[in-house]
């Protein structure tokens, strides 16, 4: 037992011997562990373990942990790196305090900061240990900062850019509203409802509006914007007690309805748009384009804010850490004309479709038309939710953008397949075939699915012929005579299967779901435009532009000033040359689909469609598409391609050719 009890004691004392003899860690191990934390944004242990009796004594944690967590998130702080020379062991032998140079940068949201600092390391013994510890002060968090400064931030918003037609005419612009609003103390219940009424807003929503946290009875409420033109309906809601209006900055959209889908509109940032933009310059109170022109080109239009991150002493004095100058937002100009876009909206009014104007010779394209659409200065003002439930519900779906999508394009794609067939050397210009009837297949192997056509011309038919009476079974055998793989090829000369190359995002126009042809019927069928053939609306226009640049397809170009461009080389001078004589004949002649459009003053040739939406050929309630594809030969400063939903019943495509040609009045 006596044993025991001395080798414990023993080894008792050789624990105490070793713990006496523990190493002190060296003033660099000690700032190294410390800029460690530091570069980790670890405020709470820097304090805790790393700083001195002394730092305690003077800054309480929320001056040294919380605020560093406070300033560096206000400011955005990143990149944050902190760089010295460790000390010779003769700087800190036998020291009780010793002082490191060091460097200090990082970003901020106004630039970078860099400086040159001092830190202080004492020698202090707790628990019965020795260590160093930071004798810290506030300059470590800010260069010239001292206790019971303060800092500030300053921000100057940047002006948004204007978005410009090729005319210099705002699409977009900084303008002014009337900002209607309410002093809850001067408002009667009855009155709320008249005022909700003339604004188009529930009552229930001005009563929310009331019902907010910072909302005193004295203060002016903001409830709705209106546009300046609304004059007899701002004096109508102001003479209603407790109502009145401010003049205020908004952004403006003088076009309205016509060109809404064309511009878009800006919007405050939403938590999903943060995140994905935050590392571009965004933030929380962020006014973003949420469609169109808008969208696109955010990032120009938009600028850079100014901000200053500045101290001011308890003097009054001020010391500035970072600034970065305001910079405002580029004006965009685009080739699109403004009063052809709203001349264009207006034919349309009422009808459900998509129109591209473009100027065939250079590809600047003028005017990209969706009916019907919404104003996009009721997002400005602060659309209701009512009234955006309102657009969503309606059946004529104005918050979608036609232009955008991609539709079957009937037999405006005839013009298409003529070509492919001349260049192909599958036929010639002089060339006929001799079709009986309104209805034809190649086999008995189609069963009972057939090719049909409205007029029955029993007499040999060339193509010029076909065109003019717009024959599907002529073309039907075309694309059959040229051959899947030719017709494949031939298509995707004209841009099928690609993105077109334009900034504004289009969807690509598809020869099919999988771009071949799985059999003999949808070949026939993609040579008159059905099928699962698919196009966007401006890429049939500038498929026709082969027709007036000795077979170039031009580059379609939205920003003015872009060089005219060749996309494709679709076919051969000679062939487009004979097909642009083509064109003009299915407008001047007598018997052709667009003779309506055969106007004095102008030279017009082009191509009508019709494109049938069938769940199957005995479908008989299946609605119908309409387009009409034309410009003027003698004048080819202008092609419109223009498409309405639903004109079965209407006039078929003659509705559209109505509509079109007044474009060229």
């Amino acid at each position: 037992m006596r044993k025991y009890v001395f080798v414990v004691a023993l080894l008792l004392g050789v624990f105490a011997a070793l713990a006496g003899c523990e190493k002190t860690p060296t003033p660099n191990e000690r700032l190294a562990d410390y800029v460690k934390a530091w570069e980790q944004e670890k405020f709470a242990e820097m304090y805790q373990s790393y700083v001195s009796a002394s730092t305690k004594k003077t800054y309480a944690k929320k001056e040294v942990a919380d605020r560093y967590k406070k300033v560096y998130r206000d400011l955005n702080v990143s990149d944050l790196n902190i760089s010295y020379k460790p000390l010779d062991k003769d700087a800190y032998k036998n020291k009780e305090k010793v002082t490191v140079p060091v460097k200090i940068s990082f970003q901020t949201s106004a630039g970078k900061v860099a400086y040159k600092d001092k830190v202080a390391l004492v020698k202090e013994k707790r628990d019965k240990k020795e260590n160093w510890y930071v004798d810290w002060k506030p300059d470590l968090i800010l260069p010239h900062l001292a206790k019971g400064d303060t800092i500030k931030v300053s921000e100057q918003n940047a002006v948004r850019g204007e978005i410009l037609d090729r005319n210099g005419k705002a699409l977009a612009q900084n303008g002014s509203v009337y900002q209607i609003g309410v002093i809850p103390e001067k408002l009667k219940g009855a009155d709320m409802q008249k005022a909700a009424g003339l604004l188009g807003m529930p009552a229930d929503e001005i009563k929310q509006k009331l019902d907010e946290d910072w909302v005193q009875p004295h203060l002016f409420v903001p409830l709705k914007k209106v546009p300046m033109e609304k004059k007899d309906l701002v004096k109508k809601v102001t003479s209603i007690p407790g109502f009145s209006s401010q003049t205020v900055d908004a952004r403006v959209y003088p076009y309205g309805k016509a060109a809404a889908h064309l511009t878009g509109y800006i919007g405050a940032i939403t938590g999903e748009e943060l995140k994905k933009l935050e590392k571009k310059g965004y933030t929380a109170e962020s006014v973003i384009g949420k469609r169109g022109l808008e969208q696109l080109y955010d990032q120009k239009l938009r600028g850079r804010a100014g901000e200053k991150i500045y101290i001011e002493k308890q003097d009054g004095s001020t010391y500035t850490v970072a600034e970065q100058k305001v910079k405002n937002g580029e004006n965009i100009k685009v080739t699109i004309d403004a009063e052809l876009q709203k001349k264009i909206y207006n034919q349309m009014k009422g009808d459900a479709g998509t129109a591209a104007a473009i100027q065939p010779k250079t590809g600047d394209v003028l005017a990209l038309v969706s009916t019907p659409a919404f104003d996009p200065n009721d997002f400005i003002s602060g659309m209701s939710s009512s009234t955006y439930t309102k657009l969503e519900k309606d059946p004529g779906k104005p918050l979608i953008n036609r232009f955008a999508l991609t539709y079957a394009p009937g037999s405006t794609i005839k013009p298409v397949t003529a070509a492919i067939a001349l260049d192909t050397g599958t036929t010639t210009a002089a060339a006929t075939k001799t079709i009986t009837g309104t209805s034809w297949q190649k086999n008995a192997d189609w069963g009972s699915y057939k090719v049909t056509r409205v007029h029955a011309n029993n007499s040999p038919e060339n193509m010029e012929k076909a065109l003019v009476l717009s024959d599907n079974i002529f073309f039907a055998q075309t694309a059959l005579d040229i051959g899947a793989d030719k017709f494949a090829k031939g298509l995707k000369g004209f841009g099928f299967g690609e993105d077109i190359p334009f900034a504004y995002p289009l969807k690509a126009s598809q020869i099919s779901s999988t771009g071949k042809f799985s059999s003999d019927i949808q070949l026939a069928d993609t040579g008159y435009g059905q099928g699962q053939m698919q196009m966007n609306i401006l890429h049939l226009a500038i498929s026709y532009t082969p027709f007036l640049n000795s077979g170039d397809e031009l580059k379609p170009n939205l920003l003015a000033g872009e060089k005219t461009k060749v996309w494709k080389h679709a076919a051969s001078s000679k062939t487009t040359r004979e097909i642009s004589g083509m064109l003009r004949q299915v407008v001047a002649d007598p018997s052709g689909t667009a003779h309506a459009a055969n106007i004095s003053g102008a030279q017009l040739a082009g191509k009508t469609g019709t494109a049938e939406l069938k769940k199957s050929q005995k479908d008989q309630n299946g609605k119908e598409n309409g387009f009409f594809v034309v410009y003027d030969e003698k004048n080819p400063n202008m092609l419109v391609a223009m498409l309405i939903e639903d004109v079965k019943h209407r006039g078929g495509s003659g509705l559209v050719v109505n509509k079109a040609v007044n474009l060229f009045r």
